[in-house]
């Protein structure tokens, strides 16, 4: 029988136990994707409150990729030191690592300014561009001593939007059939793997757009066994529309789960599933009926960082997470009722 709090061996990873904290907004960085002071407390307290292993937010690949303000960058050398310190102080706690690499939008630079352009509309130079960029970026993460990077592959950012049939529309070896638009994170892939052999590559990925003509769950299991063949080291199931509101424990808990079951019976890489999980007796019923390997968790370390500590301790801990998504507007992104103190 699996158990939650078991270590367990990945490709170039061990993580502590099956829980995974999930890449989450912050906005915790200056424009120029420096660190703020409060990165290294946010990032301590989540490494001594037992997660198995941190996935950091959204990181951009670029420097002019201004999104949402506060995002962190791996976009330059001169950024590697601050990423290397803060690398040590969650690896002082025991726990390892992984930066998520992105891009919210492609810009194309003309007469010193930055326009942003879409799939369809890229130049192939462009999008090899692109591909080398996260290739750096991970080169980057290595050397500041993350155990691994995951591409950001969902939630309609950059490479989400490039993958779909909803707004890739290229009729070149980028576009057409799901393997010819899922050519670029193969690229990427191979790109890290040659550049960066020591980091496990993980990749998120929408279960489904939600959108009209996107990426559904049929297509997303194809993805996936590209992927898979591709050496990717591991998958995290996400979906477009993400943080569903009002979930319970034991009632409308895991609204990914269904998806992320197929995916996992479809592909030999290790699974996980993000997305409205808050109680340790419904993720060890998971991770022991199906094939998903670990859970992945988000909103519920803003109510409480330590919450691992707790279901360790105790296993009828249940988060205290409403999922009521006011952190969305929250400074640097912390939960409202952990901030006012309420049970």
């Amino acid at each position: 029988m699996k158990k939650i709090f078991e270590p367990v061996e990945l490709n170039n990873l061990t993580v502590r136990n099956r829980l995974i904290r999930s890449a989450t907004w912050e906005g915790i960085a200056n424009s120029d994707g420096s660190l703020m002071e409060e990165a290294y407390d946010i990032y301590c307290e989540l490494a001594k409150g037992g997660i198995g292993a941190i996935i950091t937010g959204f990181t951009s690949v670029v420097p002019h990729d201004h999104n949402s303000d506060g995002t962190m960058r791996l976009c330059d050398d001169t950024l590697i030191d601050q990423y290397r310190e803060l690398v040590e102080i969650i690896h002082t706690e025991g726990c390892p690592v992984i930066t998520e690499i992105a891009l919210g939008d492609y810009h194309r630079e003309k007469n010193g300014r930055h326009m942003q352009v879409e799939p369809d509309d890229m130049y192939v130079e462009e999008i090899q561009m692109v591909i080398s960029q996260f290739v750096d970026a991970a080169v980057r993460a290595e050397e500041a001593g993350f155990d691994g990077i995951q591409i950001h592959a969902a939630h309609f950012f950059f490479l989400s939007r490039f993958i779909s049939p909803a707004a890739n529309h290229r009729t070149d070896k980028y576009g057409g059939s799901t393997e010819n638009r899922c050519r670029i994170l193969v690229e990427i892939i191979e790109g890290i793997r040659k550049a960066a052999p020591t980091l496990h590559i993980t990749i998120k990925i929408n279960s489904s757009d939600f959108t009209f003509g996107g990426v559904d769950e049929k297509e997303c299991i194809a993805i996936c066994k590209i992927l898979d063949c591709s050496g990717i080291d591991s998958i995290e199931v996400s979906g477009n529309g993400t943080s569903v509101a009002a979930i319970r424990a034991h009632v409308n808990e895991g609204y990914f789960v269904s998806a992320a079951i197929k995916i996992a019976d479809s592909v030999s890489c290790p699974v996980s599933v993000v997305g409205g999980l808050r109680s340790k007796d419904t993720m060890e019923y998971i991770i022991n009926k199906t094939n998903i390997s670990m859970i992945s968790l988000s909103r519920p370390l803003l109510r409480e960082p330590d919450l691992p500590n707790k279901m360790k301790n105790d296993s009828t801990v249940i988060s205290k997470c409403i999922s009521c998504n006011r952190c969305y507007s929250s400074h640097l992104h912390k939960c409202i009722l952990r901030e006012m103190d309420l049970p």
